[in-house]
């Protein structure tokens, strides 16, 4: 067998004294453990079905097994010559063992007439010796862990779940505000001066909130009007309308393209939150199932407890039941006995009276 981690194998060796008076089909080895699996072998003295001994490697209780349980292993059997240990007999195998398929091995490992044969060593003193070499390869689920109860897949589930709520409370999001806007046509004419202050007015509003609606037409012609005043405004408030004004498309698409990702992050944030109170609210039921199954894990116990208690006062009704059945039958007994004994005394009786009367008759 190949090299392997010594704790993932092991090696058993069975003696079966006797062996020519088995009257049984087959016979089982007792329990060995290798990498945390129990196994044992099976052997057929008279052959499973053919003329050879066979033997097999075997899982004990596999019914008791979960379905998807498996374990693959290397294994060899062997059969020990007794007088000369070279001459043993060796056969190795690998299989993936699983609760339908437990055994595995060799229906015909040596020949019966071989075995029997007092030349080979194999029956010394009519005791055979079987030898199991094993190295558990993979094992699934793994061995030692114990069953999970009913609620640990929704606890686990739900503690991720718990904790997701944790830090979505804990770390909330800001929202921004939203731009919208509408085009507006620019202006060549030469404004009043009533004009300049009025646009002048109306790019102050702007410029303290871009993003209320109908505010890029409002802009624009602030801006058309600021463009055409000859009086009014300062130097670098020219220059910076003239500026503003030159890119006014590629800032009012900015604005635009700005309103829709916004108005698709509020939707997804709507949708976020609506998603968080769902989740919320599951997590929420999920406490509560779990307090109903622990009443009824412990109402469980209870009729158990309860149950245990019927089961061994019915124990003890039954011994008294037992006994007072064979009281019973003894009484029963004796008074048959008592019958018969009562019968022979009346006959007995009868005898003497009928004798009485007949001695009273001739002197009375």
């Amino acid at each position: 067998m190949d090299e392997q981690n010594d704790v993932n194998r092991g090696e058993f060796t069975w003696k079966i004294s006797y062996f020519s008076e088995q009257d049984a089909n087959k016979l089982y080895s007792e329990a060995f453990t290798v990498s945390g699996c129990e196994w044992m072998i099976v052997v057929y003295p008279k052959g499973n079905n053919t003329d050879h001994l066979s033997l097999y490697l075997d899982i004990p209780d596999s019914a008791t097994l979960p379905d998807g349980w498996t374990r693959k292993a290397k294994f060899s059997l062997s059969v020990i010559d007794q007088i000369n240990d070279v001459l043993s007999i060796r056969k190795e195998r690998q299989h993936y063992f699983t609760t339908k398929r437990s055994d595995w091995g060799f229906k015909n490992f040596i020949p019966l007439t071989t075995l029997h044969d007092p030349t080979w060593g194999f029956l010394a003193n009519d005791s055979l010796v079987v030898k199991a070499e094993v190295c558990v390869l993979t094992v699934s689920p793994p061995v030692n862990i114990q069953p999970a109860s009913p609620t640990d897949n929704f606890d686990s589930y739900f503690t991720g779940l718990e904790k997701l709520i944790n830090a979505a409370e804990t770390n909330g999001d800001s929202v921004g505000s939203s731009l919208c806007h509408q085009d507006g046509a620019l202006r060549a004419e030469i404004p009043s001066l009533e004009e300049v202050a009025k646009a002048k007015q109306s790019l102050k509003e702007c410029l303290s909130d871009l993003f209320k609606l109908n505010m890029k037409e409002r802009l624009s012609e602030a801006l058309s009007t600021l463009s055409s005043a000859r009086t009014g405004l300062s130097s670098q408030q020219k220059i910076a309308i003239e500026t503003f004004q030159a890119n006014f498309n590629d800032f009012t698409s900015d604005f635009l393209t700005f309103e829709q990702d916004n108005a698709e992050f509020e939707l997804h944030k709507l949708q976020k939150d609506q998603r968080f109170s769902a989740m919320k609210k599951c997590h929420e039921t999920h406490i509560l199932y779990k307090q109903l199954m622990d009443d009824l894990i412990k109402e469980e116990e209870e009729v158990k407890r309860r149950r245990d208690k019927l089961l061994s006062d019915w124990e003890v009704l039954l011994v008294e039941s037992e006994e007072a059945k064979s009281g019973y039958k003894d009484e029963q007994k004796k008074v048959a006995e008592a019958e018969e004994k009562k019968r022979k005394a009346e006959e007995r009786m009868s005898r003497s009276t009928t004798a009485w009367s007949n001695l009273k008759a001739q002197f009375c």
